[in-house]
C-alpha cells in the first residue's frame, strides 16, 4: 500500500482536540516513519500523542518572533526537533509560570484582542534551522490545518519553499468570525480573507470537516471541497455499545461529554433548566452528567447536574452506552452560529456508533442539524424554547421505539459513512490523488 512521506502543519496529535482527535484517525496506521509534524509549543502538552507520529518540531523563539516588548515577557521557547524517542512527553513539556500565564491570557491578551493588535505583536519566520530541517526531512505532501492569520501565512510560506503539494483541511469557519473579534474587525476581516484566499489557491487539495462546509466552501471560494470528518474505529467502540432502548429506573441519565464556552454553554444551562422541570413534574430523578474539563460554579445550583471530570478515551465507549441520551448542543445567538455553523463536532460519530439516542439541541441551517435531518440519526430541537426541550427530552425518556429508531440509525450511519478503515482508505486516495 502506498503511503506518501507527509509533513503536518501547525495541529499536533492529541487526545483533547477535535482537530488532534480527528487528525490521530484519519492518520492511524500510517508508518510512524512518513510522518513529521511542525507545531507551536503552546499546543504541545500532556495531551500530545506520540503513538502514532513522533517527530515533532516545536516552533520556538527562531521561528516565532515577538515584537518589543512582548519578547521581553513572553517565555522563550526552543526551535527544533523534541526527542520523544528519549524523553516522555511531560518530561519535555516546561512547566509554565502560572502567574505569568494567568496575568497574560486574562489581562493583556483580551486586551491586544479587542484592540485588534494580537496580529501584529509577533510573526513566523522560516529560520534557517527549519528550512535545513525541511530539506533533510522532504516531505511528498503538506498537510495544514490552520486557525489564525499567521498561522495561514505560515502555510503559505512552508508551501512555497518546499514547493510540495498541499492538503489544506478546514476545522471551522473562522475567518468569518474575525470581523466581530475587535474594534478593527473590518479592516482585519479584508485582510485574512486575501491571505486565506491565497493559501486556497496555492493549496492542491482543499477539506472541509462537513457536508455544508464543503457546499458553502465550494460557493464562497469557487474552489471544490471535500468533506472529512472524524472517522471511528467501529470494533474500539462496539465494546461499549447499546444493545437494549428499555430506560430502567426511576434515575436515567443525559450525558454531554466535551468543551464549555463560546457557541455551547448557554444550551448547557438550558438543558439543567429543563431536567429540573421535568423532574419536578414527574417526580423522577433525571441526572444530567457533565463530562468536561472544569466544572463551573453555575453547576452547583442544579441538583440534577452531576460533573464528572473527562475519563481516558479508552473508557468513552462505555460512558457513551450506559447513558439514556447523549446531549450535542449549540447556542442559538448570531455570535455562536457565526462560530458554529460549518462545524461538525467530533464527538458526533462517536456518539453515533454508542447507539445511545441522541439528543441535538442547536439552529437551524448548522452543518449539525442539517446532517442529523438528512439521515435521521438524532432527536433535533431547532428552537430555542425550553418547552420544546422539556417535550423532546420526555419523548426521548419513555418513547422505546423512538429511542431504538434513532439509535439503530445512527449505528448504521456510523457504520457505512464514518467507519474509520473506509473514511481512511478514502482519505489516503485523496492525499495521493495530489501527487498524481
Amino acid at each position: 500500500m502506498n503511503f506518501p512521506k507527509i509533513l503536518i502543519l501547525i495541529q499536533p496529535f492529541n487526545n483533547n482536540t477535535g482537530g488532534g482527535i480527528t487528525l490521530r484517525n484519519l492518520f492511524y496506521g500510517w508508518p510512524k516513519d512518513k510522518l513529521a509534524v511542525a507545531t507551536l509549543p503552546g499546543l504541545v502538552n500532556t495531551n500530545t500523542d506520540t503513538n502514532i507520529c513522533n517527530k515533532y518540531y516545536q516552533l520556538g523563539e527562531k521561528e516565532m518572533i515577538w515584537r518589543f516588548p512582548f519578547n521581553k515577557v513572553k517565555r522563550r521557547y526552543p526551535s527544533g526537533l523534541l526527542d520523544f524517542k528519549k524523553y516522555s512527553v511531560k518530561e519535555i513539556v516546561p512547566k509554565k509560570s502560572r502567574m505569568r500565564s494567568v496575568f497574560l491570557m486574562n489581562y493583556i491578551e483580551p486586551v491586544l484582542k479587542w484592540l485588534g493588535l494580537m496580529e501584529t505583536i509577533y510573526k513566523f519566520e522560516l529560520s534557517q534551522e527549519i528550512k535545513d530541517w525541511l530539506d533533510e526531512y522532504q516531505p511528498d505532501i503538506i498537510y495544514a490545518q490552520a486557525h489564525g492569520r499567521n498561522r495561514v501565512r505560515f502555510c503559505s510560506e512552508v508551501k512555497k519553499y518546499l514547493n510540495k503539494p498541499m492538503v489544506f483541511h478546514m476545522m471551522d469557519d473562522w475567518p468569518e468570525f474575525v470581523k466581530d473579534e475587535s474594534i478593527l474587525g473590518g479592516f482585519w476581516k479584508g485582510v485574512v480573507d486575501r491571505e486565506f484566499r491565497e493559501l486556497l489557491r496555492i493549496s492542491d487539495l482543499h477539506l472541509g470537516i462537513s457536508e455544508l462546509m464543503q457546499v458553502e466552501y465550494q460557493r464562497r471560494y469557487n474552489i471544490d471541497f471535500k468533506a472529512f470528518h472524524n472517522p471511528i474505529d467501529f470494533d474500539f467502540w462496539k465494546k461499549g455499545q447499546k444493545v437494549s432502548w428499555q430506560v430502567d429506573g426511576d434515575s436515567p441519565s443525559i450525558l454531554y461529554a466535551g468543551r464549555m464556552g463560546l457557541g455551547i454553554e448557554k444550551s448547557l444551562k438550558l438543558l439543567a433548566d429543563a431536567v429540573t422541570i421535568i423532574n419536578r413534574k414527574s417526580g423522577r430523578s433525571v441526572q444530567f452528567i457533565m463530562q468536561v474539563a472544569q466544572k463551573r460554579s453555575w453547576m452547583d445550583s442544579y441538583t440534577c447536574v452531576k460533573y464528572r471530570p473527562p475519563v481516558p478515551y479508552e473508557h468513552l465507549p462505555q460512558k457513551f452506552g450506559e447513558a439514556d441520551i447523549l446531549y450535542l448542543p449549540y447556542d442559538f445567538s448570531e455570535k455562536a452560529i457565526k462560530f458554529i455553523k460549518y462545524s461538525m463536532p467530533t464527538k458526533a460519530s462517536e456518539y453515533m456508533v454508542s447507539g445511545t439516542p441522541i439528543l441535538i439541541f442547536a439552529p437551524e441551517g448548522t452543518a449539525l442539524v442539517t446532517y442529523a435531518e438528512k439521515y435521521h440519526w438524532a432527536k433535533v430541537v431547532k428552537e430555542e424554547d425550553i418547552e420544546k426541550l422539556v417535550n423532546a427530552v420526555e419523548e426521548l425518556l419513555v418513547n422505546l421505539n423512538e429511542r431504538q429508531q434513532y439509535g439503530k440509525s445512527a449505528i448504521l450511519l456510523a457504520k457505512e459513512k464514518h467507519e474509520s478503515s473506509k473514511v481512511r482508505d478514502d482519505f489516503r486516495k485523496s492525499l495521493i490523488s495530489v501527487l498524481e
